[in-house]
């Protein structure tokens, strides 16, 4: 863990302990053991055993307890795979507790920050909205990658309205849906610590946290119109498909009708009777062929005038 020295303005690391009234602690938990969890939760800080068994599963909603000594928060990260990665917070009058279980950089990054400058372990609420700013800013990174993938598909469906996008744009709208879900609970635990007495941050941090509620406002905003566009995107390739399939049957419809009279007339002299005065014609196969070609142009002419085809 790093303790934070008030008296020297100092930082440095030694094993898990109870902290002394002039320091500061941040310990940070990365994929922990059952075991190790208990005993630092519950045997060094004493924690309550509800927060320490759901520090143990991370498998819980963003939410805050309340605690008599303490706080027990849980929020979401990014991980590589631009997945959703819980963190277990514990915050107390001087000490900060994380408890993760794959590797998150930004973690390393502010663990290493506050090695080289040690006022931003001088009090946990410090410590809180640098963890909490950074899982915010991260959550860009999704907002960044989702809008790719919908300029993607939208360029996919301009490109050729029967390609097959409908399960992608139903998997991402479940995706959207689980995020916005976690988002929109994480912008509730923000609304309480910024408006509250949160017992353990100090009144000029308020409107640091305000501005972080104000970012993941943004972030949800983006995730609704995304997933109105990924609704519009499947309305407008239904929309082409069926104005596509509109045109096919049009073409179809004229050249049928166009050969529906060319079909009397050929049906017509093909009937088995003897007496058919143009079968004596001199050049009655030529004029045969006249007359449907006329009637062929004549059509086309027509179609073309009232811009059916």
């Amino acid at each position: 863990m790093l303790i934070y020295e008030s008296t020297h303005a100092a930082v440095h690391e030694e094993e898990a302990r109870v902290p002394a009234s002039n320091e500061v602690v941040w310990v940070r938990m990365e994929n922990p053991s059952p075991d190790e969890v208990k005993h630092v939760l519950g045997d060094i800080f004493k924690c309550h055993p509800l927060l320490v068994e759901d520090a143990i599963k991370l498998n819980q909603r963003p939410k805050m307890d309340m605690y008599k000594e303490h706080v027990f928060l849980t929020f979401f990260a990014v991980s590589e795979e631009l997945e959703p990665q819980e963190i277990a917070i514990v915050i107390g009058s001087n000490f900060v507790i994380t408890v993760y279980k794959n590797n998150l950089p930004f973690m390393d990054q502010l663990y290493h920050t506050c090695q080289k400058v040690p006022e931003r372990l001088s009090h946990p609420g410090a410590i809180l909205h640098a963890i909490l700013d950074r899982c915010v800013d991260d959550y860009s990174i999704i907002v960044e990658h989702l809008d790719d993938r919908l300029d993607s598909m939208e360029q996919a469906v301009y490109n050729d309205p029967s390609i097959r996008i409908a399960q992608d744009i139903f998997q991402l709208k479940r995706m959207m849906h689980q995020i916005r879900r976690v988002i929109v609970d994480e912008r509730i635990t923000l609304t309480a610590i910024a408006h509250h007495s949160f017992p353990y941050t100090r009144d000029e941090d308020d409107v640091y946290f305000l501005d972080i509620m104000d970012h993941i406002t943004r972030v949800v905003d983006s995730l609704d119109i995304f997933r109105e566009s990924l609704t519009g995107l499947l309305e407008l390739q239904m929309s082409m498909k069926s104005d596509r399939m509109n045109e096919i049957m049009k073409t179809l419809t004229v050249f049928s009708t166009i050969f529906l009279p060319l079909t009397f007339i050929v049906g017509l002299y093909g009937m088995n009777f003897k007496d058919i005065p143009e079968l004596n014609w001199d050049n009655g196969y030529v004029y045969v062929w006249i007359l449907m070609i006329g009637i062929s142009a004549l059509m086309w002419y027509f179609f073309k005038r009232k811009r059916w085809f």
